[in-house]
């Protein structure tokens, strides 16, 4: 069940959600040498290796739809995790990945796929541009995780695993649903898929930025919103395409 924007419950909600994702994560890392852990993961292997056997094919449903895309990605996550123990890096990325998951779902959003040091993810309600509801949802889920990075950090501290950086990206605009022969879960194409994908770069370390397209759509929104435009992203065009930090007004 979704937080209704602005909730006073807000943080103390998420505050429980990320604890028990830590907790979670300790655990799973305490059977990571359990006999029923190597039987799933010779379970996996065999899975995999029957997978092989047939080509990736993908399934296209042949109708665009216009919804608000977003990434959050880690930082330096290729360097950090060279220098960590296996067991550590997997506990390292369940905690994030996790943590952002259930933010995620507090604001109505719905994962599409992780990349392992990276969370892409939609929000249904954007759908209908008449109503704002789908997208101050994606501005207030890029926040609250912008919001939540230090009570993250903290968590990641305790456990003796490294620091822990992000960045969170947005836009909105038509993309298409894709399947798989490989997976029964919904992959997405377009044009916000792959602006997310450029412009989290720009984003200051632990910042949330937004492209343009999102941008005119929630200009205008009455709620307590800065919005910055930083350096635009050259798309090849004769203008670059506009990008705007997100934040909120300290009251």
């Amino acid at each position: 069940m979704g937080i209704t924007v602005n909730s006073p419950n807000y943080m103390s909600s998420i505050i429980h959600d990320i604890a028990n994702v830590v907790e979670n994560a300790s655990i799973q890392q305490n059977k990571a040498h359990s006999g029923t852990d190597r039987l799933m993961s010779q379970s996996l292997v065999t899975n995999s290796e029957k997978m092989g056997n047939s080509d990736y094919m993908v399934a296209f449903s042949g109708q665009a739809n216009s919804y608000c895309v977003g990434m959050v990605d880690m930082i330096d996550s290729t360097k950090i995790s060279a220098n960590m123990h296996e067991r550590d890096w997997c506990k390292y990325y369940t905690i994030f990945l996790n943590s952002m998951s259930k933010i995620l779902s507090r604001f109505g959003g719905a994962a599409i796929k992780n990349g392992g040091d990276s969370l892409l993810y939609y929000f249904p309600e954007s759908s209908k541009t008449k109503s704002k509801f789908g997208f101050i949802s994606c501005l207030e889920c890029s926040i609250a995780m912008i919001e939540s990075h230090d009570l993250i950090a903290e968590f990641v501290k305790k456990e003796a695993l490294p620091p822990l950086n992000y960045r969170v990206s947005a836009d909105f605009g038509k993309v298409v649903m894709m399947n798989s022969n490989y997976s029964s879960n919904i992959d997405v194409i377009g044009p916000p898929v792959n602006m997310c994908a450029k412009i989290n770069h720009l984003a200051d370390k632990n910042r949330a930025v937004i492209g343009g397209d999102l941008y005119e759509m929630v200009k205008n929104v009455d709620y307590d919103y800065i919005f910055k435009q930083e350096k635009g992203f050259s798309i090849g065009l004769r203008y670059s395409y506009p990008i705007y930090s997100v934040g909120r007004k300290e009251k």
